[in-house]
């Protein structure tokens, strides 16, 4: 048979003990009756009176009477002790059948009498598996000793009543946290203990709850300490501050050595910021900003300065809107101050490099256009404004094309202004041969320098583009070079110029093997050596500046019966020399003649008094077989010479091989 709770066996003991008493008292009423009627009969007997007898059997009959209504008395008491002890029982069972918290009934032994439906569902069993089981078997490890010691104790009587937190297994072996309060149920004579009655709480969710707030706690603390940050908590109820220990050791101070006094902080603070800080308090105790944040300097123990940054925010007022409590961070700026003050050294340094920089490129001589990676123009110096006929203002933020537009000199082509590729160095390009095209279509020779700006990390970040108006330097770089290659009086090209053209033609017909000795009127070149007759009489008589003169318009005779792709040249003196480019012999002949006639024609007067000269040419093939330059201009120098030997003005034609004196052929020069 189950055993009954104990608050049911306490309140059924305790009615029995009182029907007892009552039952008791009426069997002595009950006896004391019998023993007077029975006086009674022995006094009637030993006829001691009629009025003896009436009085026993009076007092018996009342006896009696009080034995019968305490009898009835005990009766009525017994069943409603009954009733109460029933509804007691029930109203217990129900209310440990229907508690949401567990209920249990342990024996000393520590094995479980009785539970209700809470606790056995909070270990996943059935009562009647949990009923099977002692306490021992269901207490997590690490919590059986704290069992034990109170079972202990309520054995030894030193406690009658207990409470505390444990864990227990479920049935899965997962473990559950519990609260534990309960009493020990002694024998009311004996004062011998019986069992526990014990109500358990779930509180794993609790627990749960507890630990990850701590955990979450235990990151916090280590998030501020990692980050050099402080905690502060102003609670006026407790009388001043707390400082978390991260901060006081930031200060050089040990726990606990600050907390108290709430105003100690101010008179740690600089001097100078001390007004600041104070506005800034007094901003959010007036609600005029969400939070208090201030940079200060404060006092490191040591005696030097750090600077700190202080956040933080009333959390509770009173109902007068007085501050009750405020909590805040202090974090160690020092080291970004630092960097801060020598940022702003640099960028001062910078700006006057700068502005140095600006000054600079604003007075020298070149012009100067810079872009960004994007190639949109950043910065045009006066000079770049002037030559490319576009303000400053005007161009910045324009893409480069718009503004800059160079072309090569002799293709025509523009010259590319690109970024260079990624990961490649990529030196100055240098161009001395730019043409400036201007928005106008005026043209202007510069000579260009364009470099790529790369930063710390080899990120392209734009170009400058430095030029320099070249136009006159070119032109006289052009007449210099016209100079070194024609004669400066006839302006036909001059002894080395023309060797020069002579040598790239030989080159050029060994490469192709040209040979015009394998068919008559084949291609090739033809030299042609040419010397004037009777000149030295017009230097002789009309002086040099007649000759000057003549000689001029002998080059433009000869210039001008031969085609633009020929070349005529002045070797010196009255010799001159011409490189036919269509090189049939025939045609050699043609124009040879034609320059006699024309020389020989020419009407020239010098001081009122006529001068006729002639002129004698030798011709000399260029071919593959022809030899080197001198040997051709020596053939034909021999053939020339020859033309004169026969009587001037004739022309005569070396031969294909080498120079053999008087192997030449003159021809009858034509009248």
């Amino acid at each position: 048979m189950r055993l009954r709770t104990g608050v049911a066996r306490i309140v059924m003991w305790r009615g029995l003990t009182s029907r007892k008493s009552l039952a008791y008292a009426g069997l002595a009423l009950l006896v004391a009756g019998l023993g007077v009627l029975a006086t009674s009969i022995l006094l009637s007997s030993l006829d001691f009176g009629t009025e003896a007898l009436r009085l026993c059997l009076q007092i018996a009959v009342a006896v009696a009477a009080g034995a019968l209504f305490l009898a009835a008395l005990s009766i009525r008491r017994i069943s409603r002790d009954r009733q109460q002890i029933a509804e007691s029982e029930l109203r217990f069972r129900r209310a440990m059948e229907d508690s949401a918290i567990g209920i249990v009934v342990v024996g000393l032994d520590g094995r479980i009498r009785q539970t209700n439906p809470a606790f056995a569902a909070m270990l996943g069993y059935t009562s009647e598996e949990i009923e099977a089981l002692t306490f021992f078997q269901i207490t997590h490890p690490d919590d059986l000793l704290i069992g034990r010691e109170t079972m202990d104790d309520l054995k030894a009587g030193t406690v009658n009543s207990f409470h505390f937190e444990k864990r227990y297994l479920r049935k899965d072996g997962t473990p559950v946290w519990a609260h534990l309060a309960g009493s020990v149920i002694r024998d009311e004579t004996s004062g011998r203990p019986l069992y526990l009655v014990s109500q358990i709480e779930n509180i794993d969710a609790r627990k749960q709850a507890e630990a990850r707030i701590a955990e979450a706690e235990t990151r916090w603390n280590f998030a501020l300490a990692g980050a050099g940050q402080g905690v502060w908590d102003l609670d006026m109820r407790k009388g001043g501050t707390t400082y978390s220990s991260t901060w006081v050791k930031m200060l050089g101070y040990a726990d606990s050595e600050l907390d108290g006094d709430t105003d100690r902080w101010l008179t740690m603070i600089h001097p100078d910021d001390r007004e600041t800080v104070a506005e800034a308090d007094r901003a959010h105790l007036e609600g005029k900003t969400p939070f208090f944040e201030a940079e200060f300097r404060m006092r490191h123990k040591d005696g030097h300065w750090m600077w700190i940054l202080d956040r933080g925010k009333a959390i509770e007022r009173d109902e007068n809107g007085r501050l009750i409590r405020a909590i805040g961070s202090l974090t160690d700026i020092t080291r970004r101050k630092e960097a801060e003050e020598r940022l702003t050294v640099s960028a001062a340094m910078l700006a006057d490099e700068k502005e140095r920089l600006r000054v600079t490129l604003q007075s020298i001589g070149d012009a100067v256009i810079c872009t960004d990676a994007a190639n949109r123009i950043t910065f045009m110096n006066p000079v770049a404004e002037k030559l490319t006929g576009i303000a400053g203002g005007e161009a910045l933020g324009k893409m480069l094309g718009h503004v800059y537009w160079a072309v090569d000199e002799e293709t025509g082509h523009r010259i590319g202004v690109t970024r260079p590729a990624v990961g490649v160095h990529a030196p100055a390009d240098q161009n001395s041969r730019a043409v400036l095209i201007r928005r106008d279509d005026t043209r202007c020779s510069i000579r260009q320098v364009v470099s790529p700006i790369i930063n710390e990390r080899n990120e392209f970040c734009g170009l400058v583009i430095v030029f320099q108006d070249f136009t006159d330097a070119r032109a006289l770089q052009r007449q210099l070079a016209h100079a070194a290659a024609h004669d400066a009086l006839t302006g036909l090209a001059n002894r080395s110029s023309f060797i020069r053209a002579m040598e790239d033609l030989v080159g050029q017909a060994r490469k192709d093997g040209t040979d015009t000795t394998k068919s008559v009127g084949g291609a090739g070149h033809q030299f042609m050596f040419i010397d004037l007759d009777h000149f030295k009489l017009v230097n002789d008589t009309g002086g040099h500046a007649a000759g000057d003169a003549l000689l001029k318009r002998v080059a433009e005779a000869i210039r001008g019966v031969l085609g633009p792709d020929d070349i005529v040249a002045r070797l010196g003196g009255d010799e001159f020399a011409v490189i036919l480019k269509s090189g049939s012999a025939a045609g050699a002949k043609i124009a040879a003649r034609s320059i006699i006639d024309a020389i020989g024609g020419l009407d020239f007067t010098w001081d009122g008094r006529p001068h006729v000269i002639g002129a004698s040419i030798g011709l000399a093939a260029i071919n593959a077989n022809c030899g080197e330059v001198d040997e051709i201009i020596a053939r034909a120098d021999a053939a020339c010479y020859a033309a004169k030997a026969a009587g001037r003005g004739c022309v005569s034609v070396a031969s294909d091989a080498r120079i053999v004196e008087g192997r030449t052929e003159p021809l009858a020069a034509a009248s």
